[in-house]
């Protein structure tokens, strides 16, 4: 997997965090715990993303 593949993809897999975190906020009863680790695994990949196009 090349550099841009890996950044696409970690794009493509935080996008899909987002419209998860939506839809988990637009329950009738959102689990606060779901939606925090999600938004951790969110910034993570986000960092990467960071790190990874300031290295080339």
């Amino acid at each position: 997997m090349t550099m841009d593949e890996r950044i696409e993809s970690l794009k493509s897999k935080h996008a899909s965090l987002e419209a998860t975190i939506q839809s988990e906020t637009c329950r009738p009863r959102p689990d606060d715990g779901v939606i925090h680790e999600l938004k951790r695994e969110k910034l993570r990949i986000k960092d990467e993303i960071v790190r990874l196009t300031t290295v080339r």
